[in-house]
């Protein structure tokens, strides 16, 4: 099959279809008689990519496939047509999810043990619904825990072919620029992390009471009940006195 014709169905599919197209789907395209095979498409997505040296919009190879998309570089400039603003995550949000992404496959509970902190329900639900990280199978161990890890959803939101691609451990730098380049950054205090995940947004606006240590509020609340009823019986005296003696005549 010619590669100029091959190269045109190629760039018009993945124009059209608004989300990463695999080898097997573009090769899904052709009656099976007519079907080019993966050579001949991956030479179509060279030249393509080849063509598109230069212009506003590059061909991006994802976990799920093979898309068109604006250069990162004019993304400043060009997001300015969209007035509803990007979703923002909690640093516990980014630092749950950082930490399945290099770590995977992990529990939720080995996952509280790096970071020092519960992890909130609604952080993995959020994540969950994101389809950023899916349950992948179940640890051999008492109670057989799920084990966590990360999708190539995952991957095509944060522009990754593959794991490999994440940034090393030595180029981490801060957790807060996690999107889109998985930046990361040591965990802060247990207290900061503490009150970072109470402002979950988007759909996970509500704090969580298994984010904060336990018994906190209590032992505040006793400390100043037990300071209202403390009274000293010396003062108590000197205001009686003050008052004078009581005179129940009347008239």
């Amino acid at each position: 099959m010619d590669i100029e014709y091959l190269k045109r169905i190629v760039e018009g599919a993945l124009l059209a279809a608004g989300n990463p197209l695999s080898l097997t789907q573009l090769n899904s395209l052709f009656p099976p008689e007519e079907q080019p095979g993966h050579g001949p498409l991956r030479e179509a997505l060279a030249a393509l990519d080849g063509d598109l040296t230069g212009r506003a919009v590059e061909l991006k190879e994802v976990g799920s496939g093979f898309r068109l998309q604006i250069r990162t570089d004019l993304m400043p400039v060009i997001s300015q047509l969209w007035t509803e603003k990007p979703p923002r995550y909690s640093r516990a949000l980014l630092e749950t999810l950082a930490i399945i992404a290099y770590r995977q496959p992990i529990t939720r509970g080995e996952i509280e043990q790096i970071r020092g902190v519960s992890v909130s329900s609604n952080i993995l639900r959020t994540l969950q619904e994101r389809d950023w990280i899916k349950v992948i199978g179940h640890r051999d161990v008492p109670g057989r825990p799920e084990l966590l890890g990360s999708t190539k959803a995952f991957l095509d939101y944060f522009n990754l072919k593959s794991l490999d691609e994440l940034p090393t451990l030595a180029e981490i730098k801060d957790i807060d620029n996690l999107e889109p380049e998985l930046e990361l950054h040591h965990p802060a205090s247990e207290g900061e992390k503490t009150d970072r995940d109470e402002d979950h947004e988007e759909e996970d606006s509500a704090p969580e009471a298994d984010e904060q240590p336990a018994g906190q509020d209590a032992e505040e609340g006793g400390d100043e009940a037990t300071e209202e009823a403390s009274s000293d019986p010396e003062e108590e005296r000197k205001a009686s006195a003050a008052q004078g003696p009581t005179d129940d005549r009347s008239g």
